[in-house]
């Protein structure tokens, strides 16, 4: 019988071992139209004050920390991986092109990839958490 894992921390509700951190490639100036937003977000409510504010930084700065993405495997795009938050502040400030990571990702890693950069970042709601 497996061991009750809540209340023992991320990683223990998380298989760190299928998260694969070695197949990656990195394009300083990606097309942001060939960018998709992760079927998977658990974020689902961004504040739209926040995302002003973001843009703003982003105009003035730029996008300082790539986007995470992987292939859609049903076109010729990308999907979110972790950055939607980013992804959404850059069109709204107007940016053609963004930094971005490549990453082979399964539908399961995306979802665990995408809980844990929100979990780390901007607190999720607790709705948004147990929906996750």
């Amino acid at each position: 019988m497996e061991e009750n894992r809540l209340g023992k921390g991320l990683a223990a509700l998380i298989d760190s071992k299928e998260i694969d951190n070695s197949s990656s490639s990195y394009r300083e100036k990606f097309d942001i139209t060939k960018i998709l937003p992760n079927p998977f977000q658990p974020r689902m409510r961004i504040e739209p004050n926040e995302l002003i504010g973001l843009a703003d930084s982003i105009r003035e700065s730029g996008v300082i920390q790539p986007l995470i993405v992987t292939k859609d495997k049903n076109s010729d795009k990308y999907l979110i991986i972790a950055g939607e938050r980013r992804f959404r502040a850059a069109q709204l400030a107007g940016l053609k092109y963004v930094p971005i990571v490549i990453k082979e990702s399964s539908p399961q890693q995306m979802l665990e990839l995408a809980l844990i950069e929100n979990i780390q970042r901007q607190d999720l709601n607790p709705i948004e958490e147990a929906f996750a």
